[in-house]
């Protein structure tokens, strides 16, 4: 079951020419069927094959000083992944769009973001000007009606989501602009689903769970195999309204699912398939450890009687192209949405509900429903400089309250301002000219395509989310494939670190699936230290951060040892309330669509400084020295 919906979801996405779904209703013929899954097997197959036989092949690492310089693993890096050089226009967006990256690698959240940091400058410069004359106008033109798109803010909405969804709302001309340009960047459509605006993350997973029908529905049944903050309150709030939760397993170390136990859980007993036996959770994949879950497993809870909620939030930029909506339909899906990549991740969340789902919902107060509110709307004072953190500050508070404090886990170590630097190429004057024609073309392309929220379906009305733009000039195709061998070649590098004299503790141990053709750009991974003893993964964050890397850290639970022995040594509690569960804390990387191989390289040469038995101690005395304070006698 769980080999056949794999082979079936990389196949969507391998180099050879397959059709999303090898089902009967895309391909009639059987010994066409055959052919394509062959031919995609041997695909995988190659690529695995030749990024483990040809980066750093029979090398290991063993001192830190001795690992090759970043030109020389690029272009080894090339030779092995010569079609890396088709993505270079994602170097030029980077460069011209996000130049805040210079010198520091971001890999601490995962996402799409709205606005470039450019066009963030731009409405800045825009936005000082106006605020020495006058905020806004209403005599102010339609083009520039919100200048200062990217300084939004959020305000609570009234009223419960049912009977939002049924009756509707009032919606500002700017919220259905940005609405309808979400819609279409997803492909989802609006005879469909209905969309509402949420906090965040938590707060788009805490309205379903205070709005289901748990009460005749009673089973909670989600597929994670990390600790999720927007997970743990949706469990909880279904519990207090009388829901059963459950948790798939994974098993160690590659965190596959227990496909017997949760197929067991999703069939029950059969005894009347026409009742609704619960809300099914499930994302397409893991945020932390990388590992894609078959797709099909939504198609047996929908036959089985199960609502499913798809949490496409660790999607990438165009992943929802590939996941084929319209195949499976969910009942509810949600995602969420930062301003600016590298430099704020505040944003949004967005919960979409399928219109035939609404039955499903009881009509129950509703927390987090927010509405999007311009910067021309917000009051400022006299004084006021109108930055994007002073916009927030005066907002209604009462979001914050409502959430208790809670955040995204995305951003537990990314709320600072971050960027990340430059690709690593040696280009001639030629070459500069030549990146400069494509990206204007680029650029003039981003400005010609106008989504259905610029269209003449909003009256004229026009909203620019440069970010967005980007990607859909892109495409899904471009931006997979970049994301395929740079993950791949973090992995496969990282198994090459060893401590010096001794085998038995390599210093690196990964969590998830190994290089594979098929894995999502996000790294699970513990050092250890020659001893064979762990590196706490927050220390290892926070001497990241002194080299301008900007990694986070989390919690694997719901894990299967096939080897009970492996239990006792893995057994971690992270917090006193988290009764007897087995868990690993664990540093995290995540690789965003404007990632380079400068930023793999020096996420790997970071590392690999942990081979110095004496590292941690240094940095120790060296912070010591830096932060020690001047006694004046």
């Amino acid at each position: 079951m769980e080999r056949l919906g794999q082979n079936q979801n990389e196949a969507s996405q391998c180099c050879c020419p397959t059709p999303f779904f090898n089902s009967s209703a895309a391909s009639p013929n059987i010994n066409n069927r055959t052919k394509i899954r062959n031919s995609s097997s041997e695909c995988r197959h190659n690529f695995v094959a030749t990024t483990s036989s040809s980066i750093f092949p029979n090398t290991n690492f063993t001192n830190h000083e001795s690992l090759p310089s970043l030109h020389e693993s690029f272009n080894e890096f090339n030779k092995v992944y010569p079609q890396y050089s088709e993505t270079e226009l994602v170097d030029h967006v980077r460069a011209q769009e996000y130049h805040h990256l210079s010198n520091h690698t971001c890999l601490d959240y995962i996402g799409v973001g709205l606005f470039s940091h450019s066009q963030l400058q731009q409405q800045q410069r825009y936005h000082g000007d106006a605020s020495k004359s006058q905020l806004a106008s209403t005599s102010t033109s339609t083009s520039n009606q919100y200048p200062g798109i990217p300084f939004f803010s959020l305000s609570s909405k009234t009223g419960n989501l049912k009977t939002l969804l049924i009756h509707g709302g009032q919606e500002s001309e700017f919220e259905s602009a940005m609405r309808k340009r979400i819609m279409n960047f997803l492909n989802i459509s609006e005879t469909d689903y209905y969309m509402v605006f949420t906090a965040n993350r938590t707060s788009a997973f805490k309205l379903v769970a205070d709005s289901y029908q748990f009460q005749s529905s009673r089973k909670l049944l989600t597929v994670y195999d990390y600790e999720s903050e927007a997970v743990g309150n949706m469990i909880s709030a279904s519990e207090k309204r009388g829901a059963r939760a459950i948790s798939a397993e994974f098993a160690w170390p590659r965190f596959r699912i227990q496909t017997t136990k949760l197929r067991k859980i999703i069939v029950g007993k059969r005894k009347n398939k026409k009742k609704k036996k619960g809300l099914f959770v499930f994302p397409l994949h893991s945020r932390v450890t990388g590992t894609r879950y078959p797709y099909l497993w939504m198609s047996v809870a929908q036959e089985n009687g199960w609502h499913v909620l798809v949490d496409a939030c660790a999607l990438g930029p165009k992943d929802m192209d590939s996941f084929g909506l319209s195949l499976f339909l969910p009942d509810f899906l949600i995602c969420s949405f930062y301003k600016v990549y590298g430099e704020n991740p505040s944003g949004f969340g967005c919960l979409f509900v399928k219109k035939s789902a609404i039955s499903s919902m009881e009509a129950t107060s509703s927390a987090g429903i927010v509405n999007l509110v311009p910067q021309n709307q917000i009051h400022l004072s006299e004084d006021s400089s109108g930055t994007d953190l002073e916009l927030e500050q005066k907002t209604i508070c009462s979001i914050q309250e409502e959430q208790e404090g809670e955040e995204e886990e995305e951003e537990l170590s990314s709320m600072r301002s971050f960027s990340g630097p430059r690709q690593a190429t040696e280009s001639g004057k030629d070459e500069e000219e030549a990146q400069s024609h494509r990206g204007s073309e680029i650029e003039e392309a981003n400005l010609k395509k106008k989504s259905v929220a610029q269209g003449s379906e909003n009256g004229g009305f026009e909203i620019e989310c440069r970010g967005l733009d980007q990607v859909d000039s892109l495409g899904s195709i471009l931006i997979s494939t970049r994301a395929r061998y740079l993950i791949n070649w973090l992995v496969n590098s990282m198994v090459k670190l060893k401590h010096p004299h001794t085998q038995e503790f390599p210093l690196v141990k990964i969590y998830g699936p190994r290089v594979k053709f098929d894995r999502g750009a996000a790294l699970a991974f513990n050092v250890f230290d020659w001893k064979g003893e762990k590196v706490e993964p927050v220390l290892v964050q926070k001497l990241a951060d002194r080299s301008n890397i900007s990694i986070g850290y989390g919690f694997l639970h719901h894990i299967w040892f096939a080897d009970k022995k492996e239990v006792k040594g893995n057994n971690n509690k992270k917090k006193k309330d988290r009764d007897s569960e087995v868990g690993i804390s664990v540093v995290t990387a995540a690789l965003g669509f404007l990632a380079s191989f400068e930023d793999v390289y020096r996420l790997w040469a970071f590392v690999a400084r942990f081979l110095d038995a004496d590292f941690v101690e240094k940095e120790r005395w060296r912070y010591t020295a830096l932060n020690q304070k001047t006694i004046e006698v």
